[in-house]
């Protein structure tokens, strides 16, 4: 099992959905997902998109909570048929699905459904309330402190982070949800990263006229040369535009900062602070 104290060095992402495979959704949570672990220093190694179907949230469950230090799951925990993730995540690892007491408080405490449910009721059973209840039964070890597997880190929402295995994090697929909730993780996160300071790893952006074709060579040289620092070299088109990009990204700032002069040169460009700053500049990219 997992450790829910374990440093923090790589991360997935599993973005759950027949709607995003589908095309009726466009996934923007595996973006933001992305930027986060960038400035938390967090290496992103794999996001996948899946169905709702139970045997690929267990595949994928299982995988990435062995092979990942952080996981993160979006979408599929709404009140409907087909949002399944809590109790597939549940019979991924063996767990029971409990109705959390303290989410269900706080439900009806700050949600309002008597606006499009006049009807409703929080003290009679009815196929409403049974969805709202699915939205809380939540997948808990019962070998477990329960406060480790359920967070609340946003005062104003009474949606749960629903830890499982110690590293897997349910959020919901609406994006101004998962991003709130994301960025009330961060907090207990940092202490736990290889950067316990949060400040992420660093990039330099380099805009060349050139077009990828000219300076592959250099960058190929230049990318064996830093490997053995951690230094990745990357080279961007920027199609319809007069420049692409060149990256440097790692954590030696002071190394990095050295290799700047001579890479300007090679590729006959210049360090930017924003991609497409100089978009005015430079000469057409190769087709």
């Amino acid at each position: 099992m997992a450790s829910n104290q374990s440093m923090i060095h790589t991360a997935g992402c599993i973005i759950i959905g027949d709607e995003v495979l589908g095309g009726k959704t466009t996934d923007t949570n595996s973006a933001y997902f992305a930027k986060f672990c960038f400035s938390l220093g967090i290496n992103l190694k794999r996001i996948e998109v899946i169905a709702d179907d139970e045997g690929e949230i267990v595949e994928a469950c299982r995988r990435m909570s062995q092979n990942y230090d952080f996981v993160v799951t979006s979408g599929g925990i709404g009140p409907t048929h087909d949002d399944i993730t809590y109790q597939s995540i549940a019979a991924a690892f063996s767990l029971p699905l409990v109705l959390h007491d303290e989410a269900f408080a706080k439900m009806k405490k700050l949600s309002n459904p008597h606006k499009s449910q006049p009807n409703f009721s929080w003290d009679v059973d009815s196929p409403a309330l049974a969805a709202k209840k699915r939205m809380i039964e939540l997948p808990i070890d019962k070998s477990k402190d329960m406060d480790s597997q359920v967070l609340f880190v946003a005062d104003d929402l009474w949606v749960p982070v629903s830890v499982v295995n110690g590293n897997i994090h349910i959020l919901p697929g609406v994006p101004r949800l998962f991003e709130k909730l994301l960025e009330g993780l961060k907090p207990g996160m940092i202490p736990r990263l290889a950067d316990p300071e949060g400040k992420g790893v660093y990039r330099i952006i380099i805009s060349t006229p050139q077009p990828e074709s000219e300076v592959a060579a250099c960058l190929t040289e230049l990318a064996a040369k830093v490997e053995s620092k951690g230094i990745k070299v990357g080279s961007y088109p920027r199609w319809g535009k007069k420049r692409n990009v060149v990256t440097l990204v790692g954590r030696d700032r002071d190394y990095m900062d050295s290799l700047v002069p001579e890479l300007e040169k090679a590729v006959e460009g210049k360090r930017v602070e924003v991609e497409g700053e100089d978009d005015e500049e430079g000469s057409d990219q190769d087709a």
